[in-house]
């Protein structure tokens, strides 16, 4: 049972999902390092443009699989080039901030990565097709994602000596994977569904890749119906979901994740300028989905970790400063007033 194991976050912990406003990164880290003292996160800002954003950035880490900018994405090159070095150059950067204001951080440290299928789903063929489409490529497209997992941990770790890394691939793409509604090139058809086994074949590879380096493996989906159990099977120790999204029938398997000792970050915050709720409030979707779910009330606090929602990019500087504020706010009521 969860209640005999360690999470490796303190109760009453809060962070972010990945993305943040601007174009500041040395703004965004000090910030984040400011407000989310238990579990800091290395912020993704997309506003900078292509290399940024979330293929972009991982796809600068990919070994020996050059990509390049198109109009209409990210594109299989022949070689590396500038749209490949520019977002090297984004990374590289960011991880200079992050060692200048969390060089001396204890504790556990998110990085986001975009998952496999995201990624498939995300960059085409050189013939113009989602890489999806293609299963030998699919299959080198996670080795290579898998080799790059391992070096980028260790750059981590370098930089931030104390720190625990746990990786977050973002897969908001996969349940149109397992639906087949990604849609082709031309856009009038789509994407062959890709069968659940295989799916989970290659997600196994790359948490297990993760867990490894002894660093944490995770997993961030935001669509409502998210393949909870595919996830926890696949390797994940952590879940992260919007709370006010999640259907209902997804609790049953909530429930077993939990069971086993797989820790949540729920968004509960929106992520987009509005009226900030009180923090009781904030946290009321949590709140329900842990009483349909029938566990300890104590227990609530150390397995959940309270964040945004997703698209926290969109929101003023402002706001997203607030929203994190919220998040810890949300997490502390949470631990004080455990019986719901």
């Amino acid at each position: 049972m969860s209640e005999q194991l360690n999470y490796p976050w303190p109760p009453a912990s809060a962070t972010g999902v990945g993305s943040f406003p601007g174009t500041d990164p040395d703004e965004a880290m000090r910030i984040i390092a400011g407000e989310l003292p238990d579990l800091v996160h290395l912020p993704e800002l997309p506003a900078r443009g292509p290399g940024a954003d979330m293929i972009g950035r991982s796809a600068a880490l990919l070994v020996e699989f050059p990509v390049e900018a198109q109009p209409s994405g990210w594109r299989v090159a022949q070689r590396p080039g500038r749209d490949l070095r520019r977002a090297t150059s984004y990374l590289s950067y960011d991880l200079d901030v992050l060692e200048e204001h969390a060089g001396d951080y204890t504790g556990p440290l998110k990085i986001q990565l975009a998952g496999p299928w995201t990624l498939a789903a995300g960059i085409e063929l050189r013939s113009g097709e989602k890489l999806l489409a293609d299963a030998g490529a699919v299959a080198d497209l996670c080795a290579s994602l898998t080799e790059a997992i391992g070096s980028h941990i260790a750059r981590v770790r370098a930089l931030v000596p104390g720190a625990r890394p746990l990786v977050q691939l973002d897969e908001p793409f996969l349940p149109a994977v397992l639906r087949g509604t990604v849609p082709t090139a031309s856009g009038y058809a789509t994407l062959r569904a890709v069968e659940p086994v295989t799916v989970e074949e290659r997600l196994r590879t790359v948490f297990a890749a993760i867990a490894d380096t002894a660093a944490i493996p995770a997993v961030h989906c935001c669509a409502p119906a998210v393949p909870v159990d595919l996830l926890r099977r696949s390797g994940a120790r952590v879940l992260g979901v919007d709370a006010t999204a999640l259907r209902q029938d997804s609790d049953e398997a909530i429930g077993e994740a939990v069971e086993e000792g797989v820790g949540l970050f729920l968004g509960t915050v929106a992520s987009t300028d509005t009226h900030l709720s009180e923090p009781a409030t904030n946290v009321g979707p949590i709140r329900e989905l842990w009483h349909r779910l029938g566990f300890d009330p104590e227990l609530l606090a150390r397995a959940v970790v309270v964040t945004p929602t997703c698209g926290l990019a969109h929101a003023s500087p402002g706001y997203a400063r607030a929203a994190l504020a919220a998040c810890v706010a949300g997490a502390r009521v949470l631990h004080e007033e455990p019986r719901l």
